[in-house]
């Protein structure tokens, strides 16, 4: 099986001040379709550094990154755009749901963005709350839901473009012990009915039991990688 998604000497500096930080250095990484991959370190380790690369948000220093076949880090900003809309979901730690819109638009704007027609996007964003459990709050917006219920919103808006990656930023960083594993429960179920490749960040070992492959990675570098199944 070919890897949906391959970086080769993967490195990331920034310049602060008058000195050179080294975030991520000579990171190579193979992740195969259907895939759940967790990426496990401590913070300042350069977990988020590495996904932000992966999803093409940052641009690395030095390394090769080649994504559903193509070498997203040839990219401009135009084609990346063009390139994640199509074929990648992003799930954040803090939601990142737009407070003006009920949960139903935020669901739908993907699609949008794509897009389809309204009443398309309406019927699939009404499906994929439903489907994660929040059939009664179509019109509520976001500061009138839980943490666990807005999550639950950005696990729907990431999948309902069905698209083939979904990076996931400490989905249960802000969520409490018992919504966290509700969380990942349904990031589980909903990724293996997908077929998505699902790649997350997290500081919380607990979550390694959902993944398939865990990564580990210390001072920017892959330390060790364990293949569950």
């Amino acid at each position: 099986m070919e890897p949906i998604l391959q970086c080769r000497e993967l490195t990331k500096k920034y310049v602060i001040d008058d000195t050179v930080v080294t975030a991520i250095e000579d990171v190579s990484l193979d992740i195969y379709p259907g895939e759940f991959v967790c990426i496990v370190g401590t913070s300042g380790s350069g977990k988020s550094t590495l996904l932000y690369l992966l999803a093409g948000i940052e641009r690395p220093t030095k390394g090769k990154i080649r994504e559903l076949g193509k070498r997203i880090d040839l990219m401009n900003e135009g084609e990346l755009t063009a390139f994640r809309r199509k074929n990648v979901g992003f799930i954040f730690q803090s939601f990142n749901l737009l407070p003006y819109m009920s949960a139903l638009d935020n669901v739908a704007l993907p699609l949008m963005l794509r897009g389809e027609d309204r009443f398309s996007r309406k019927k699939k964003a009404a499906h994929m709350l439903k489907t994660v459990g929040l059939s009664k709050r179509f019109k509520h917006k976001p500061s009138e839901l839980s943490g666990g219920q807005q999550q639950r919103v950005s696990i729907a808006r990431a999948v309902v473009a069905q698209p083939k990656i979904l990076f996931a930023d400490e989905p249960t960083g802000n969520l409490d012990s018992n919504t966290s594993r509700e969380i990942m429960e349904l990031l589980k179920n909903e990724v293996v009915k997908s077929g998505a490749t699902l790649i997350m960040v997290t500081h919380d070992n607990d979550n390694e039991k959902y993944a398939d492959t865990v990564v580990r990675i210390i001072d920017g570098r892959i330390v060790e990688v364990v293949r569950n199944k």
